[in-house]
């Protein structure tokens, strides 16, 4: 039933104010983009649902959803009880309406957690329910601190066939505490992702509301066959490295129809951190982004680093629409980075009131330790960004490679900016094209792509169509005029 009065969730409130700050320029989006059902999913063959022949409530193993009591315990005794069906069908794990307190749990094989319309899952603030794990072997470390890290309220490790879905039901991580105790700097570990799947296929979480997530909320690593779709994922645009979505050293994921505000990255691309991800040598490719609407605080709409010792490439993003954000399209890397971000393809954008469109920076964030060497140097080529337009941007372009090693085969096809900066355009160190841009890109995109030529990547290796620049026409007129 739903929540009223001093029993309102921070997750409801939040959902609230999220639909009052974006509701006019997200309804048009949705309409410019003519949102499909799941059954015209750009996924196939991934399915949404299982059906599974075994289910439970979380009440039957003695879960309170009052949202005071603690139900870690009930949680990991229903998982362990419904292991016996893995080979039998799968079974499900029901969480009915109610406020259900818990600490981190690991989910199991051929299951579906499924959420209630009127449930939240809450976090606790109490540390000692976020066990500590070892760092991931293509990081070396905890991402924000020497050893370990906290273990995802959500987690699964070497999993196969799970699902979490619902009736948009919500996973709030109580993220405040943790971005308090970031701050102050009294953690002793890497702060924990709301959901994590290591090692793991056939991955599919649809129709769930992440609100607060203590540091990234969905962490897909050494994963395959991945699909987010469907879902809503919330936290306050100053809240610290609060990333939406992070497929990491992984392939074949597909993440679509989402609506994402939060204080960093809404959709980044990672692949391990210097020495560690080289060694480990686990790439991310073959990753399908479609139909994502919304705004970051500090990060970018689409990013794309600044972990990719590993290697990125065959990434395929469309119908993006950013507003009220600090970066539209990003890749981030740098000297000790090694790896390779490449074979990038972007179109249909739209953006209003981003500060800068499209960055790329070549000197950016921290490293696991000294010995890193700073002669490894990253290879980015082959992006291709056409179709863009944004009303209110402060600036175009801000394009920095490495000396001594160019960032190649830049290509911008129809890129249509109002931009309020005089000069929209900052390079150095890159190469590549420009074919229908505007306000007049930089000096090294300057050249245009010559016929029949390949240097410009396409999906499935197909050239890209230059247009005359109408198909942008009514979608920036339609956003100037919000």
């Amino acid at each position: 039933m739903p929540f009223s009065g001093d029993h309102r969730s921070s997750a409801q409130m939040l959902k609230r104010s999220a639909l009052r700050s974006g509701l006019l320029l997200v309804v048009t989006l949705l309409a410019m983009t003519q949102w499909v059902a799941a059954e015209n999913s750009r996924c196939k063959p991934m399915k949404p649902s299982a059906d599974r022949p075994h289910s439970v409530s979380i009440t039957d193993f003695g879960a309170v959803g009052d949202g005071v009591t603690i139900n870690t315990k009930a949680f990991q005794n229903a998982l362990f009880y419904l292991h016996s069906f893995a080979d039998k069908g799968g079974a499900q794990l029901f969480v009915p309406s109610g406020r259900w307190l818990t600490g981190s749990f690991s989910l199991i094989s051929h299951l579906t957690l499924s959420l209630d319309k009127d449930a939240v899952i809450i976090g606790s603030t109490d540390l000692s329910e976020w066990p500590i794990i070892d760092p991931l072997p293509s990081y070396g470390r905890g991402r924000e601190l020497p050893g370990g890290r906290h273990q995802s309220l959500i987690y699964g490790n070497n999993l196969t066939d799970v699902i979490i879905t619902g009736g948009n039901g919500t996973i709030d991580g109580q993220g405040g505490v943790w971005w308090d105790w970031f701050k102050n700097k009294t953690l002793n570990y890497t702060r924990p992702h709301l959901v994590e799947f290591m090692y793991s296929t056939e991955v599919v979480i649809s129709n769930i509301t992440f609100v607060n997530s203590p540091f990234w909320a969905i962490h897909p690593v050494y994963c395959s066959q991945v699909l987010i779709q469907d879902v809503t994922i919330l936290a306050p645009l100053d809240s610290p490295n609060t990333d939406g979505i992070d497929p990491d050293s992984s392939s074949n994921v597909c993440i679509e129809d989402c609506y994402i505000s939060t204080g960093d990255d809404l959709i980044v691309i990672k692949s391990g951190w210097d020495e560690y991800g080289i060694s480990f040598a686990h790439p991310s490719s073959n990753i399908s982004i479609h139909r994502v609407v919304g705004e970051t605080g500090s990060g970018a709409g689409i990013a794309f680093g600044s972990e990719m010792s590993g290697g990125i490439s065959e990434v395929k993003a469309e119908g993006i629409h950013l507003f009220n954000s600090k970066h539209g399209i990003r890749i981030k890397t740098s000297p000790g980075r090694g790896g390779y971000v490449r074979n990038i393809f972007i179109s249909d954008v739209t953006m209003k009131d981003v500060d800068i469109a499209i960055r790329i920076s070549g000197n950016y964030g921290e490293h696991p330790g000294e010995t890193y060497d700073p002669k490894v140097i990253p290879i980015i080529n082959g992006i291709t960004i056409q179709d863009v337009s944004g009303v209110n941007i402060s600036k175009a372009g801000l394009l920095e490679g490495i000396r001594g090693d160019n960032f190649s085969d830049i290509c911008l096809t129809n890129v249509v900016l109002n931009v309020t900066s005089h000069h929209p355009w900052n390079c150095s160190f890159i190469e590549g094209y420009a074919n229908l841009v505007s306000p007049e890109s930089c000096e090294p995109l300057k050249k245009t792509v010559p016929d029949q030529s390949s240097v410009c990547y396409a999906p499935d290796h197909l050239q890209p169509q230059f247009s005359n620049g109408n198909r942008l026409m009514n979608p920036f007129l339609r956003l100037s005029s919000l």
